[in-house]
């Protein structure tokens, strides 16, 4: 089932010892034209592979739907090994924020210092277990969940309260995805570009062959 941008507002609730408060500056409606005002140049693509590649996969996934999880769970791994890990193309994920929860488990893995060495390993932990934290009926627990894979990956409880409570970078973050997704006119998850090619979810041989084009051999 698709997934589409209409009519999103995503609100970044921030947890205060248990509390959650809700920043004003952060109550604001999917539309590009207000996006334009926010500055995101603090936002960075995260990426792995090899940066020189002639070929790019750009990927727009949400890390509360379930076909990207599946991705991750199946076709990513092969593509990390076969093209990523080789050298031969550099892959982004950009993160689409869907509801609330979506951008929490952004801010977790964008947290801390370095947070790029991080990103892909909490992403992978907040993939494998989507279907337990994002099915949560109470927000406490999924923060508390959120908190736990950002734990596990080295983060401490002192830098997550700083991430969760930077409504700058939250708001800046959720800025990034409407100007993104607006450039490249997603409007489902998983969705990739290509060189600059719009692509809908696929299966591994596919992609397969559309990179091996890409790349001529």
């Amino acid at each position: 089932m698709k997934r589409t941008l209409t009519a999103l507002a995503a609100l970044a609730l921030i947890a205060l010892g248990g509390m959650f408060a809700v920043p004003q500056t952060l109550g604001f409606d999917a539309q590009a034209q207000e996006a334009a005002d926010i500055d995101t140049s603090m936002i960075k693509d995260m990426s792995i592979g090899n940066p020189d590649a002639t070929v790019t996969i750009i990927e727009y996934a949400s890390f509360t739907c379930p076909h990207c999880a599946s991705f991750h769970a199946n076709v990513f791994k092969d593509l990390k090994a076969d093209y990523i890990d080789t050298g031969k193309i550099n892959f982004i994920h950009r993160e689409i924020y869907f509801d609330r929860f979506g951008l929490w488990a952004g801010i977790v893995a964008r947290c801390g210092e370095n947070a790029e060495n991080r990103y892909f390993g909490i992403a992978d932990m907040i993939y494998e277990q989507q279907a337990t934290w994002a099915r949560q009926d109470d927000p406490n627990a999924i923060v508390a969940s959120l908190r736990n894979i950002g734990k596990t990956a080295g983060l401490s409880d002192a830098e997550l309260d700083a991430c969760f409570q930077d409504a700058d970078k939250a708001q800046a973050l959720y800025a990034t995805f409407v100007k993104n997704s607006e450039a490249d006119n997603i409007t489902s998850t998983p969705s990739f570009v290509i060189n600059g090619e719009k692509y809908s979810n696929m299966a591994y041989p596919e992609l397969q062959q559309i990179l091996d084009a890409a790349l001529g051999s």
